[in-house]
């Protein structure tokens, strides 16, 4: 009997192990909705990987086609770094002037790659009551 408190992969090994039990894969598949392929696959996966390899693997790739330079990059995180204050829209507008053309959406994605972007912040209009 397989044992995890993971909530992603409970579903899978509770699939397995009501096969175990039943000692009837189809019986189980049936019950629970799920394919007898993807028992399988879900069972070889174990044999080969353990229960680890049950978690989801992402499968996106990166597209860094759609990067900008280098060189850009780093005058937005030198721009961010000096002017903390300024939206994305004053940073693509303040590099246009030096001649670094950059979107003002591109300043965002070179933010969240960094870790510098806030998304939003919420104040509460009356923080005290009475």
């Amino acid at each position: 009997m397989i044992h995890t408190n993971d909530r992603i992969i409970k579903h899978k090994t509770g699939l397995l192990n009501l096969a175990e039990e039943l000692g009837n894969i189809s019986k189980a598949c049936k019950m629970l909705g799920v394919s007898r392929d993807t028992f399988y696959r879900y069972k070889e996966a174990v044999s080969s990987g353990g229960v680890d390899a049950l978690l989801e693997k992402n499968r996106r790739v990166p597209n860094h086609k759609n990067r900008v330079d280098s060189a850009i990059e780093e005058a937005v995180l030198a721009y961010a770094l000096e002017e903390p204050a300024h939206g994305q829209v004053r940073v693509s507008n303040e590099l246009r002037k030096r001649g670094l053309f950059v979107s003002s959406s591109g300043v965002r994605s070179i933010w969240l790659r960094h870790d510098l972007a806030n998304c939003c912040i919420i104040i509460d209009p009356m923080p005290f009551r009475a």
